[in-house]
């Protein structure tokens, strides 16, 4: 199984933190073959033994593992021991400071966002597609890890995993008109009579204004519908395809 594990997390030697691709698990067409999420149509026990096949080399029990069911909303959770792999909580971002507890957020296309604060040791991963991202998920999570953690936004550690890029995310004109009235106009590209969305830098932004250090910011430049032979893409696979994954841990 080939994962992208090398981004600003990997020096930390109590944390596993991981960005699937789209190789090396056992679904058939249009799944093939990592696919991680079981509402997209995929055959259940594929699914499950794609999970277990990634657990194993991760070295965390699959049954703690911690998904969502993912709802484009900025609703943050946080998860205690009740939660689990049978019971994944409708949100769009999971924090948490308890340890061999992996946290997984799924994408094929959106913004998967790792985060995780050394001080105070507590991890959160969130899911920003185009709404999420509009909406200001990451400060929604910044200040719930703040709330219940005491974390402050200039220690956290913040990964951008694999999503669409502004090379490939073509909006349609009422949408661009929209955007073009909110303090994220810059993040449209226009290019031969079309418009373009690039959602990383909005996320950046937000979190440059909530105080999260430049150098503790990093923004994989890996665009899923690009590469969409290594990753998921619903936009490259039109629409019919499985998921990537961010799974971060804090480990004992």
């Amino acid at each position: 199984m080939k994962n992208q594990h090398q981004n600003l997390l990997s020096k930390y030697t109590n944390l596993t933190s991981v960005f699937t691709t789209r190789e090396g698990g056992r679904s058939q067409k249009p799944y093939e073959s990592n696919n991680l999420a079981f509402h997209v149509g995929d055959k259940e026990e594929d699914v499950l033994r794609n999970h277990r096949m990634l657990a194993r080399p991760l070295r965390y029990n699959p049954a703690n593992l911690v998904h969502m069911r993912q709802i484009h909303s900025t609703k943050v959770h946080l998860v205690s021991e009740n939660d689990n792999f049978e019971n994944p909580p409708e949100c769009d971002a999971l924090i948490t400071n308890i340890l061999n507890k992996p946290l997984m957020v799924m994408t094929a296309d959106c913004v998967p966002i790792l985060i995780y604060d050394d001080t105070e040791k507590t991890i959160a991963v969130v899911h920003a597609g185009r709404e999420g991202a509009l909406n200001n998920i990451v400060k929604n999570t910044v200040e719930a890890l703040n709330t219940h953690f005491n974390s402050q936004a200039e220690n956290l550690v913040i990964v951008l995993g694999p999503s669409i890029h502004v090379c490939c995310y073509e909006i349609g004109e009422d949408l661009a008109k929209t955007i073009e009235k909110t303090e994220y106009a810059s993040a449209l590209e226009f290019r031969d009579e079309k418009t373009y969305l690039n959602v990383p830098s909005i996320i950046l932004s937000q979190l440059e204004q909530l105080g999260v250090k430049k150098e503790n910011i990093e923004s994989l430049e890996i665009c899923s519908a690009c590469q969409n032979d290594t990753y998921f893409s619903y936009r490259a696979d039109n629409q019919t395809t499985g998921r990537n994954a961010g799974i971060l841990m804090l480990k004992d």
